[in-house]
């Protein structure tokens, strides 16, 4: 192997291409139209134009990535994770084209891919699998007649797929009927295959998974046991190696279970093996089979972090038909590491992924940051929303947690709304760091770790005079003849922007900073600011104690960073009514940019509030689009098909009082 083509983007591009340099390998990137100057492609020796933003017409044209892998003289391609990575015919057709494929046996990701039929080889391997109806039957009667037997709650799940797409608890038959077509349109959206497998939901769940090896040569090892529990939307959010509360007893059936598991399929490379895992019990008895994941996972990271292990280089050097570099007895498991996955979304706003432009971006140091963005770049409609994984590693769990902790402090990022301060929240939540865990704890914390905290006078006073250039030129706007001006600035703030607030403000020079008075619906505020670095301030007390601030512009407002808070604003528009569309509104315009995939309504129809009305795919996600209020259908201005703007009006209905 002597050049690698890395089919992918993003993080985990510039990632496969670190490791492949420290080998002496070069690397080619792909790119599309909407990655010209990503990252990854400064990160590759080379790299090529795939086609257009869409995926399908750039990362899934497996024909034109082989075309470039010719072109570029490469011998070898690595998939990275998503995309075409668990596709079999795209490795078979890697090999087909006297390439290497770094990854496993095509044979193996098809035993794998489909969840039903994987369960039924693992209860021939004497894996544990959960209880339910993983047969090829498909009808929507028998389904709904299983997981009767099977008893509520359950889980519907797509049978070829993973990441949370084409999942749905139900807990009650009554919607067992709509979370099933949910559930299947996702995944046919998302895997192109519809087919549902049917799960007992388990009470309190942990989702524990186990890193596994397997070489050429018939050795399989694994490499201990991530905790993923804490989740939204099924998708992880934070993990952390080893698992908190992990017996001995436990992690030897675990482990056992899921080298019996890579070796039922004849695996070969890296592999993760799901379990979940009765979290009130963590006994050996108490884990079930929930799938594996045939290709590297995001969470890796933390399993090197405590292994001092290069996972990357092992795939590499597996795929060159080298020997496991390590037996199992010579894989240390050291100290504890935990990763926190830096999202582009609003947790406000049901972890909705966002678009825009990273205005300011600055990383923290003394932890590893994974990251495929860099500051001035856009965050488009057509990827993952995942901009960075930070990975911290210390001695014990409560250390581990505390550098994360930390490090997310000191991350600065402005001009798109991320979940930079839930990930913050959450690092430092005391049923989060008492390790008693399982995937419901970010929905039972509620607004604990969702809910930004409010806006202190000081933060109100400090954006007013930043939206409105008092302190960059300062302050000619406020100067009079017979003293300091006073302004008027009316702002926006809240996660939506919903809240407004005006603020009576002076600002005049004082030595080598500026003095800030204002009156604010919070109170009333005087302190000096005193300029550190760029984008970067000292509030002054008048004591000699001062808070660090940063203040992070862009054309859509403002990101004030205070300490741990983080607080976003922007300047009333007077011509804009609030509210005119809120809650109890006429029209359901789109969230994000993105494919409408149902319209479930014509003109003239009678809705009730909370009704889905339309489906918008955007980010690798569906949205359900519902009614504010109870009212009929005046126009439906959108059709199946239909790609839109971020805004963009789809239904109205009829103003109220209207027959």
């Amino acid at each position: 192997m002597h050049k690698l083509l890395i089919a992918n983007r993003g993080e985990i591009a510039a990632r496969i291409a670190r490791s492949a340099r420290k080998m002496g390998i070069a690397t080619v990137a792909i790119y599309s139209d909407a990655d010209a100057g990503a990252v990854h492609v400064r990160a590759a020796d080379q790299a090529v134009r795939i086609g257009p933003a869409p995926v399908g017409e750039s990362y899934l044209r497996a024909e034109a990535i082989l075309e470039a892998a010719k072109a570029t003289g490469a011998d070898a391609v690595h998939p990275g994770y998503g995309f075409l990575s668990e596709n079999p015919d795209f490795a078979e057709a890697v090999e087909a084209a006297g390439l290497i494929w770094v990854g496993p046996p095509a044979a193996a990701i098809r035993a794998m891919g489909l969840k039903d039929e994987a369960k039924r080889r693992m209860e021939a391997a004497g894996v544990p699998v959960t209880p339910g109806y993983h047969g090829p039957e498909q009808d929507p009667d028998l389904l709904a007649a299983r997981a009767g037997e099977i008893g509520y709650p359950v889980l519907i799940k797509a049978a070829a797929g993973g990441g949370g797409k084409g999942m749905r608890l139900v807990e009650a038959p009554g919607d067992f009927a709509a979370a099933l077509a949910r559930a299947r349109s996702e995944a046919a959206s998302a895997f192109g295959n519809d087919r549902v497998l049917i799960e007992k939901f388990i009470d309190s769940p942990r989702h524990i998974e186990v890193q596994v090896f397997a070489d050429r040569h018939g050795q399989t090892v694994h490499l201990y046991e991530r905790d993923c529990s804490a989740q939204r939307r099924h998708q992880k959010v934070i993990e952390e190696a080893p698992a908190p509360g992990m017996t001995e007893a436990l992690r030897a059936a675990m482990t056992g279970a899921a080298m019996r598991a890579a070796e039922a399929v004849g695996y070969v490379g890296a592999g993760t093996v799901e379990f979940i895992v009765d979290g009130g019990r963590m006994a050996p008895d108490a884990f079930f089979f929930m799938e594996m994941n045939t290709r590297l996972q995001v969470e890796h990271p933390v399993t090197e972090a405590v292994t001092g292990t290069d996972l990357v280089a092992w795939q590499l050097r597996i795929a060159r038909g080298e020997p496991l570099p390590l037996a199992q007895d010579q894989i240390p498991l050291l100290g504890h590491a935990v990763e926190a996955r830096l999202y582009a979304e609003d947790p406000a706003r049901d972890f909705r992924p966002q678009t825009g432009r990273l205005a300011a971006l600055r990383w923290p140091e003394g932890v590893r940051v994974d990251t495929g963005v860099a500051e001035g770049d856009p965050v488009t409609p057509h990827y993952d929303p995942m901009l960075a994984k930070l990975i911290a590693h210390a001695p014990d769990r409560a250390a581990a947690f505390a550098t994360l902790s930390a490090a997310l402090a000191a991350t600065h990022l402005a001009g798109v709304t991320s979940n930079l301060g839930f990930l913050a929240r959450l690092a430092t939540d005391p049923e989060m760091l008492s390790g008693r865990i399982d995937t419901g704890l970010i929905a039972r914390r509620g607004a604990a770790v969702l809910a930004d905290p409010a806006p202190e006078a000081a933060d109100l006073a400090l954006a007013a005079a930043a939206l409105v250039e008092a302190l960059d030129p300062a302050p000619a706007a406020f100067w009079r003849p017979w003293g300091p001006g006073r302004a008027y600035v009316a702002l926006t703030h809240g996660g939506d922007g919903s809240e407004e607030a005006t603020v009576a403000l002076s600002v005049r020079r004082s030595g080598a900073g500026l003095s800030i008075e204002a009156d604010t619906p919070l109170g009333a505020v005087g302190a000096t600011l005193i300029p550190v670095a760029e984008r970067q301030w000292r509030l002054s007390d008048g004591k000699g104690h001062g808070a660090p601030v940063h203040l992070h512009q862009d054309a859509a407002g403002l990101t004030l960073v205070r300490g741990r808070a983080r607080h976003r604003f922007a300047l009333a528009n007077p011509l804009i009514r609030s509210g005119d569309e809120g809650p109890g509104g006429d029209a359901i315009t789109a969230p994000l940019p993105g494919l409408v995939k149902t319209v479930d309504t014509t003109a003239g129809a009678a809705v009730s509030k909370g009704v889905a009305l339309a489906v918008l795919e955007a980010m690798k996600m569906e949205h359900a689009l519902t009614a504010p209020r109870d009212g009929r259908v005046a126009e439906v201005l959108a059709a199946p098909g239909d790609q839109v703007a971020e805004g963009a009006l789809l239904i109205r209905l009829e103003p109220e009082g209207e027959p």
